[in-house]
């Protein structure tokens, strides 16, 4: 590999806690360490494609550790290799293939290799470069923290934080006006963070994608609670929970996006279905996009700061298309591509939260 003088760095996907952090990582440790040039890239990809990327220095970083979101920017949207440009004669959107091109602003900035953080799109798209011959090296990052070949992204821990305050607060409320509270939580595919916050609050009832819920048990469930004198309940349910035989819950589609389907409502519809079963009244909570922004807690600005080093660290060992990823307490690394288009499940027959959970009579509602 020839060596690396010249290095750039981009945020892609959602936005989470802990970004600037790792900026910042990656910055300093590439000046501070090993001399080299740092190349900040906008808005992610889409940077590329537009060549919209500005010089990084020590200063510019210098106080962003504690500041949530990233300064550089990201989309979620932008994947050069089925950039939507137009549409043709009959109203359809036109797609075209630009990584050559932006193959091409990366060598034109001397761009040598590229610090990619980002989730599973955002590796996808990482992916589609290593294979033309870009260096890319990941850094995982999403709240979700559904990244596979990492026990743990950056950002995760501080979503689980803000849902378990929140839900914290709803249990006095739910506790005075004796009603139940569904609290939605993010999670499409994955629910890390329900199942999490969920334990962590002692939330009565986690529904997660996992493990489809049954309508009725989780209504006899709340309506035993009632009968021994717990007059609320309070239910934590990811986005993209399902009952049992049945679909997801979708707000709306958005065909030109990666990931067209956009989740949101089970909450809504699973307090209409239990006031309307139990006759208890039922209020939903949808925190969203909360969970993404604020200040970074302790253990992402670690995190961020560790992953964020390391990939530097890989660059200059001679890596390439490396991802680096947390397991069992220890920072290593493993191919990018092997986590392309691939998402980490929770294993609901194994996981020990699960059995702990389960234990302390928390239902899932199966």
């Amino acid at each position: 590999m020839a060596q690396v003088k010249r290095i750039g760095v981009l945020t892609g996907g959602g936005d989470c806690p802990g970004l600037n952090a790792a900026i910042r990582a990656v910055v300093k440790t590439a000046i501070y360490e090993h001399g080299l040039e740092v190349i900040g890239i906008e808005d992610a990809f889409l940077g590329v494609v537009e060549h919209r990327m500005r010089p990084l220095t020590a200063r510019d970083v210098s106080g962003v550790l504690t500041h949530g979101g990233t300064f550089l920017g990201s989309s979620a949207s932008c994947d050069p290799g089925r950039l939507a440009v137009g549409t043709n004669s009959r109203g359809e959107t036109v797609y075209e293939d630009r990584r050559e091109e932006c193959a091409s602003h990366l060598a034109q900035r001397g761009i040598d290799a590229l610090v990619v953080i980002g989730g599973d799109g955002t590796m996808s798209v990482a992916s589609g470069f290593v294979r033309l011959g870009v260096n890319c090296v990941g850094v995982p990052k999403t709240i979700d923290n559904d990244l596979v070949g990492t026990d743990v992204t950056i950002g995760f821990s501080t979503a689980v934080e803000v849902a378990t305050e929140a839900l914290d607060r709803l249990h006095t409320t739910a506790m005075s006006h004796h009603r139940v509270i569904v609290c939605e939580v993010m999670g499409r595919n994955a629910g890390w963070i329900a199942l999490h916050a969920g334990a962590a609050s002692g939330s009565d009832v986690i529904v997660i994608p996992e493990i489809e819920y049954d309508l009725e048990k989780v209504c006899d469930y709340v309506r035993d609670r009632s009968r021994h004198g717990k007059r609320f309940s309070l239910i934590c349910v990811s986005e993209g929970a399902r009952p049992r035989g049945g679909e997801r819950t979708i707000r709306d589609m958005d065909h030109d996006s990666p990931d067209p389907i956009k989740l949101g409502g089970v909450g809504e519809v699973l307090a209409d279905d239990i006031q309307e079963r139990t006759g208890i009244d039922t209020r939903a909570v949808v925190l969203g996009h909360v969970l993404r922004g604020g200040t970074p807690n302790g253990a992402d600005r670690v995190l961020a700061t560790m992953l964020g080093s390391h990939a530097v660290h890989l660059l200059m060992d001679g890596a390439e298309g490396r991802l680096v990823v947390m397991n069992k307490g220890e920072v290593g690394d493993r191919e990018l591509i092997s986590a392309a288009n691939k998402q980490r499940f929770i294993e609901a027959e194994t996981n020990e939260l699960i059995r702990a959970a389960r234990s302390v009579g928390t239902s899932f509602g199966d």
